[in-house]
């Protein structure tokens, strides 16, 4: 409004709706430009592009681009991505007063003006609303020649919408399942890494993972709670349970039947159930990893099952954590080298 000189008084214009395209009309159209397209355009005489995926979801569990797993508090709003191309903005709010669970309340993508693809595209949701279009009502990427290839496609209405922007490359998921937002994306390393200043990006949570000081050691608490009364144990965890939550048997019967596999989304759909009460979190552990299925390009890293809690001096580089027992046996023999040699 303040861009556009917008009174706050008096009536107001609707947003302006486009047509969409006709079935089967898309960027691969021969009259589009070939740069809107991201394979033929950057890799038209290289191999196929490397895709990651991130993904955020529940109490909220990060997935960065490298395939960290994380469990954080993040309260408040923080930057999943930023690049040259689109900025991608959380809001966590707490699920129940004096509670450290938090979910994700709002979800904000802004689409960069590219070239002659797209004009600068804004989305926005927030709980019980998740729009099939861009906050100006268009569902394409504007005027230009190239708009097609940015478009929005509801999947399943108020429940779930898809953003394919391939003019990168990319492809975004957000669903609301329960109260609260799921996100994941598929996106070429070239476009994650596009960056120009790369010590300003901290809080880039896709890329760097969570601060130290957000992150929550979900698969201690879960140990800690097998077997015993979940309400007792959970006093000292760093997520206290809500005030009418399921029973540890119980958590963990609801989790196995949409969660066979006891990989790193199981254990989150237990502790979300144990911290909140709210059953909606195994839906959104299970379609967390459906995401996953559909945007990971190495279908052999589907399931993850190692927490990867940084080290001190390794988030802030964005590196994975290493391996602990090899680490150990590796200093034992440098040594016992002297005593060989």
């Amino acid at each position: 409004m303040s861009q556009h000189n917008c009174s706050k008084d008096g009536p107001t214009s609707q947003p302006r709706l486009r047509t969409l395209p006709p079935a089967g009309d898309s960027q691969e159209r021969s009259d589009s430009p070939e740069i809107c397209h991201y394979e033929k355009s950057f890799h038209k005489h290289s191999a196929t592009p490397n895709y990651t995926h991130c993904g955020l979801f529940g109490d909220p569990h990060l997935r960065t681009f490298t395939d960290r797993f994380q469990t954080c508090k993040v309260q408040g709003a923080w930057p999943l991505i930023d690049n040259n191309y689109l900025n991608v903005q959380v809001t966590n709010t707490p699920v129940l007063p004096g509670s450290a669970a938090t979910a994700t309340s709002k979800l904000t993508i802004i689409f960069k003006n590219f070239q002659e693809c797209v004009d600068q595209k804004v989305y926005q949701a927030e709980m019980d609303e998740l729009p099939a279009a861009f906050v100006d009502g268009s569902k394409n990427g504007g005027d230009k020649h190239g708009a097609n290839s940015l478009k929005i496609t509801e999947k399943v209405s108020g429940q779930h919408v898809e953003i394919q922007a391939k003019y990168i490359g990319t492809t975004i998921v957000v669903r609301q399942v329960g109260r609260y937002l799921t996100f994941a994306v598929r996106m070429p390393e070239e476009v994650v890494n596009a960056v120009e200043d790369w010590d300003s990006q901290g809080l880039y949570l896709c890329l760097r993972g969570c601060p130290l000081n957000q992150q929550i050691d979900f698969q201690g608490f879960h140990t800690n709670t097998e077997g015993t009364g979940a309400r007792r144990l959970a006093a000292a965890s760093p997520a206290p349970t809500a005030p009418e939550t399921f029973p540890y048997e119980t958590a963990v019967a609801k989790c196995k039947e949409k969660l066979p596999v006891e990989d790193l989304y199981y254990q989150a759909c237990v502790f979300d159930l144990l911290t909140t009460g709210d059953v909606n979190f195994t839906l959104a552990a299970y379609y967390a990893l459906e995401d996953v299925k559909m945007l990971h390009s190495n279908k052999d890293k589907l399931h993850l099952y190692e927490r990867t809690r940084d080290l001190p001096g390794r988030a802030a580089a964005g590196l994975p954590l290493a391996p602990q027992p090899l680490l150990g046996v590796v200093i034992l023999l440098l040594a016992l080298l002297p005593v060989f040699c």
